[in-house]
């Protein structure tokens, strides 16, 4: 078929603003730390139980302490600390400007593979980073009362936003060196066989990393606010939050991730990673019937911009 792979690239994109959307409604019935313990611990399974068919063992088992070592680092700075601040800035400014802040991931990525693994940050990146700074701020800044510019978008959040997108590309950089490391561990031989199924064993690392971290944190909230309504036990009866978190899951981590990795198989993996960068775009509808969150030709035009930054990093 024509366009397969740009067509599942399009799915891709709204499937995370899918996601986005829910998670947004999730952590406000649920909370951050009680919708991330249910979304981390059901990824854990999914992931498990995919490994199993596939590898015959629901854990990496070529993988060596040090490639442990890196995912489950990885896992603590994206899963944990970039979530924790993306789902904040859900509650804070929205799915919709927490998306936006996102396309700087890529940016953070390219810095930290640059300090961390020596890959060249060239003029393509440096061009591409400034476009996607400029989107962001056309959406987010505007004409102040007593200064010329000033931020309409609350600091907490915009601080939220630039932390998710940084414990993504940090995340990412941490995962790549230990998938390299998983994947040395495997023998020669077996190599050519499970090399597609490596990267689900490096994620199930990684989301024990994240529930750990998030199930320690929530226990220790609960025990110094025992009167919290946000809890585990009381989730099971909150239906709504329950299927927005199993939307979020569903068209996030588990359908979403797997749908990227074989619309790259299709087409070009920068054409791919292009398309599926669209969300800061597509979520602007639906967010605005769902929130009541106003559209603005600025907040268009920024987000336009943002995205073509981020196409930039792939196709220069």
């Amino acid at each position: 078929m024509q366009y397969l792979g740009e067509t599942i690239s399009l799915a891709v994109a709204m499937l995370w603003t899918i996601s986005a959307l829910a998670a947004e409604v999730g952590s406000k019935r649920l909370g951050v730390f009680v919708m991330n313990v249910w979304r981390m611990g059901l990824a854990l399974i999914f992931s498990a139980l995919f490994m199993w068919v596939v590898m015959g063992a629901p854990y990496p088992v070529y993988a060596s302490g040090e490639a442990w070592g890196w995912l489950l680092l990885s896992g603590v700075v994206g899963y944990f600390f970039g979530d924790w601040c993306l789902f904040n800035s859900y509650l804070t400014i929205g799915s919709r400007y927490g998306q936006l802040f996102m396309t700087l991931a890529p940016m953070f990525t390219a810095i930290f593979a640059w300090v961390m693994l020596g890959q060249t940050l060239g003029w393509n990146s440096l061009l591409a980073m400034a476009v996607t700074l400029l989107g962001i701020a056309i959406s987010v800044m505007g004409r102040g009362e007593h200064h010329a510019f000033s931020f309409q978008l609350p600091t907490k959040g915009i601080l939220f936003g630039i932390g998710a997108a940084l414990g993504q590309g940090v995340g990412l950089v941490l995962s790549k060196i230990g998938l390299d490391k998983y994947i040395a561990d495997v023998p020669a031989a077996l190599l050519p066989q499970v090399e597609n199924y490596l990267p689900f064993g490096a994620n199930m690392v990684r989301c024990v990393a994240g529930l750990v971290c998030f199930y320690s944190f929530y226990a220790v909230m609960i025990r110094k606010r025992p009167d919290d309504p946000q809890t585990l036990r009381t989730s099971v009866h909150n239906h709504i939050g329950l299927l927005a978190m199993l939307t979020a899951v569903f068209s996030g981590p588990f359908i979403g991730v797997s749908l990227s990795l074989m619309a790259v198989q299709h087409t070009a993996a920068g054409i791919a990673s292009t398309i599926m960068a669209m969300t800061p775009i597509i979520i602007l509808l639906p967010s605005h019937y769902l929130f009541h969150q106003p559209i603005t030709l600025k907040s268009v035009v920024g987000a336009v911009v943002s995205c073509i930054g981020v196409s930039l990093f792939f196709l220069l």
